[in-house]
């Protein structure tokens, strides 16, 4: 086996305040006979003004995606296989919202082009056949969906991502302009993703000088947004979009760790969502990133949120059960955190410990 890793990277990146504006400019030579575009666009933004700014031709179809819960592989296939029911093919498919929303673009876009469930693909380089055209333009900051080389999604029984080289995004439109009127909560939520990211990549038995160098350049400017600066403005949206940018650059030629492999468990058996889950666990990894910790209590203490505690209170053995398999699932990531004996270090008794902390 190759020890260098052929590192597929998003094709074309386009970044800068009102770059949105662009977007019919970057999709015309994109477009394919009759075949239309698909706007996969976060639910959030329906009836409000992004929608009417979304170049739509002809054909084109906006779909408002449900991303109340992370994406699930029954309904990636569900708009999939309606998207070939009606159109046969589509020219390309973009994603326009947060991580999940990003995500779910990822995962039609190649299930438009692979047979079968997104389900059978959930794993490490499954994916056979290249997706149709696709664009991410995060409206959030912090998940690295953008650049990332994986889209997560819950399947049956696990929640995996399809990780594979046909997986990136062909564009991406990064506009901070975009990111205004966040909810601070949710804000803070995927800023802490990413800032997560960069610990768990920059103490990781996976580091190397490239990941470092875009890991450093993210922890840095993450700091900055979240322990320096005293008000939110314009310069913080802009600093944190990069920092996106850079720490999905990190974890995508090493990995992440702890935090993320236990986070899984929750999001497949509670449904809490990622950025959320991240933080309730990292609130409680002194054992595994001490420094990383500490400064993290900074930052929720600064930024005046809640993090909710006692989430596994009163579960069953063979809920904890549950979320354990999955966690245990995420063997790349628990040896990027603890090495290749992970799994003596990892028991199940360790983690079942760990989960009912929090």
């Amino acid at each position: 086996m190759s020890k260098f890793r052929n590192f597929k990277m998003v094709d074309y990146v386009i970044y800068g305040r009102g770059s949105f504006d662009q977007l019919d400019e970057i999709l015309s030579p994109n477009r394919k006979d009759n075949s239309p575009m698909i706007f996969l666009v976060d639910h959030f933004f329906k009836g409000k003004a992004l929608t009417e700014r979304i170049p739509v031709q002809g054909k084109d179809k906006v779909i408002f995606a449900d991303v109340t819960y992370e994406p699930k592989t029954t309904y990636v296939d569900k708009i999939a296989g309606e998207l070939k029911e009606e159109f046969g093919t589509v020219s390309g498919v973009i994603g326009i919202g947060g991580g999940s929303t990003m995500d779910l673009a990822k995962a039609v876009s190649l299930m438009m082009t692979n047979p079968g469930s997104s389900a059978d693909y959930q794993g490490w380089d499954l994916v056979r056949f290249p997706g149709v055209y696709k664009v991410g333009i995060p409206t959030l900051s912090g998940t690295g969906a953008e650049v990332s080389r994986t889209t997560v999604l819950t399947g049956p029984t696990r929640k995996l991502g399809m990780n594979s080289d046909f997986t990136p995004f062909n564009q991406i439109v990064l506009d901070p302009e975009l990111a205004a009127n966040v909810p601070v909560n949710q804000r803070f939520y995927t800023g802490m993703d990413c800032y997560i990211h960069c610990i768990e990549s920059l103490q990781g038995t996976y580091l190397n000088e490239f990941s470092k160098s875009y890991g450093e350049k993210a922890l840095e400017l993450c700091r900055e947004v979240f322990l320096e600066k005293n008000t939110w403005d314009n310069e913080s949206d802009d600093k944190l979009m990069m920092a996106s940018y850079a720490g999905g650059m990190s974890i995508a030629y090493s990995q992440v760790g702890v935090a993320h492999a236990v986070s899984y468990g929750l999001a497949f058996l509670l449904g809490t969502k990622h950025g959320v889950g991240n933080c309730i666990v990292m609130n409680h990894l002194e054992e595994y990133y001490p420094e990383g910790t500490a400064e993290f209590k900074q930052m929720v203490e600064k930024s005046k949120v809640e993090i909710p505690q006692g989430i596994c209170k009163g579960l069953s053995d063979e809920e904890f059960d549950t979320m354990i398999n999955v966690s245990l699932g995420m063997k790349p990531l628990w040896e990027n955190a603890l090495g290749k004996d992970w799994e003596k270090i990892m028991t199940r008794v360790k983690l079942r410990e760990l989960y009912e902390r929090l």
